[in-house]
């Protein structure tokens, strides 16, 4: 039979020659061990990274990567931490942001943490081989900050603090509050209703604007718990006002709880309208209830301080179980308590001066690359709810406003502020250990990475 003259192959011709190029995708096992899945496996779980090498090998066979990538392409293909939250660089001017986590901890309270990641003596007295006090050293530690305190306990947040005081204290009682402080403490969470959850009744006294000591004074009886002062959280009353302070409180006879919110635990020259718990208790207040994660610098939890009899009741309560703090918890707030200075008070006492130092050599450095980067002067304010009003002196870093977006989507995340059509990043809340990586997401931002 004549040869085809077109050429045409049969089954065993050149069509065939050259291999599938979806048989030189590496197996799995092969896969599996190259060094970074390797590592990969140690953080994530084999499960978790076998499923990144499953779709990489199927991007493969459907010619989306070479073959020769597919490790590159599974690796890509992983998450970049072990949890679903993300570290970011809060470059918005918020010491204490919410939505960032609050309070940054410092390097000790997180080599803390990673110490008491295994087992501990949390409970546990090595000397005696018997059970001690749950966070012992942590107690310790901030009643030695506190002097004023007779006793402390520490609970899981600032709310839950003042829900035990209520449960422990004023169950089936009043509680006495002026109608200027029965506030909003967030996400829609109400004091009023905080404290009637916990069986309490509100005994409201005074006006939104003006309460006078007279009006607690008219409203204590028999059925009093205690008086409860609380500090505004995110905003001011000016004006025609009048509130009564504690030391005008404490003589009247029932225990007085100052609810101060922030956690300053003495007071700031930078602050000298924010209320702290040393002056609380030395101007009379029984006790005072507070956020560690705020001013005070330190993890999520809930500051007890004040007299002892109290405190004992509180702790002793059937409540106290469920509102305890786990022990990587105590391991960092005793780290923050007894450590160097944390990052919350050295951005509170920062130099105006040498923030605008880094925020020219940020931006002379930058617009030799090609950015349009600015040192401009900014306030920086406190958040977290301490504070209200109060701005700080600081510096930024100033950029063209699409930078926003793909600073906040990048590799790693920097969260800035918009302010007149440009992008502030603000570096009163930005450590200067953290400038180089904030130089580099700007830098690839310019280079159109992401």
């Amino acid at each position: 039979m004549a040869a085809d003259p077109g050429g045409a192959a049969g089954p065993a011709g050149p069509a065939h020659a050259v291999p599938d190029a979806r048989r030189r995708i590496p197996r799995t096992d092969a896969l599996l061990r190259d060094p970074r899945l390797l590592d990969a496996t140690g953080r994530f779980g084999p499960e978790r990274v076998k499923s990144a090498v499953r779709r990489a090998q199927q991007q493969a066979r459907e010619g989306a990567v070479p073959p020769d990538a597919v490790a590159d392409a599974a690796v890509a293909l992983l998450p970049r931490t072990a949890s679903g939250l993300r570290p970011v660089i809060n470059a918005t001017g918020v010491l204490l942001h919410t939505n960032l986590g609050r309070a940054p901890l410092s390097a000790a309270a997180r080599q803390a943490v990673q110490d008491a990641a295994g087992p501990t003596d949390v409970e546990l007295d090595l000397t005696t081989g018997v059970r001690a006090r749950r966070g012992r050293t942590a107690l310790a530690a901030l009643r030695a900050r506190v002097p004023s305190a007779e006793a402390v306990h520490v609970v899981n947040n600032g709310a839950a603090a003042l829900v035990l005081a209520a449960t422990a204290l004023a169950a089936g009682k009043e509680i006495v509050v002026s109608r200027g402080e029965m506030v909003e403490i967030g996400d829609g969470f109400r004091l009023p209703d905080l404290l009637v959850s916990t069986g309490a009744r509100l005994w409201e006294v005074g006006t939104t604007n003006r309460t006078t000591v007279q009006d607690y004074a008219g409203a204590i009886g028999p059925e009093t718990g205690f008086i409860l002062k609380v500090h505004p959280s995110n905003f001011r009353i000016t004006g025609f006002t009048r509130a009564a302070d504690v030391g005008e409180l404490a003589p009247l006879g029932v225990p007085v709880v100052a609810d101060i919110g922030s956690g300053l635990p003495a007071p700031h020259p930078r602050l000298p309208d924010e209320p702290d718990a040393r002056s609380q208790l030395e101007a009379g207040a029984s006790l005072v209830t507070a956020s560690g994660d705020k001013l005070l610098g330190g993890p999520q939890c809930g500051l007890v301080l004040g007299r002892e009899d109290l405190v004992r009741a509180m702790s002793r309560h059937p409540l106290a179980r469920a509102l305890r703090v786990d022990k990587l918890t105590l391991a960092a707030l005793e780290a923050t308590l007894t450590g160097p200075k944390t990052p919350t008070e050295q951005a509170l006492d920062a130099d105006p001066e040498q923030l605008s130092r880094r925020a020219e050599l940020l931006a002379t450095a930058l617009r030799a690359d090609g950015v349009d980067a600015r040192a401009v002067g900014s306030r920086a304010t406190v958040g977290g709810g301490g504070a209200p009003g109060v701005t700080l002196p600081s510096a930024a870093l100033s950029l063209p406003e699409p930078y926003a977006t793909a600073l906040r989507e990048g590799p790693v995340p920097v969260v800035g502020r918009l302010d007149g059509g440009r992008c502030l990043l603000d570096l009163g809340s930005v450590p200067a250990e953290d400038d180089r990586r904030l130089a580099e997401a700007v830098r690839r931002v310019r280079a159109g990475e992401r």
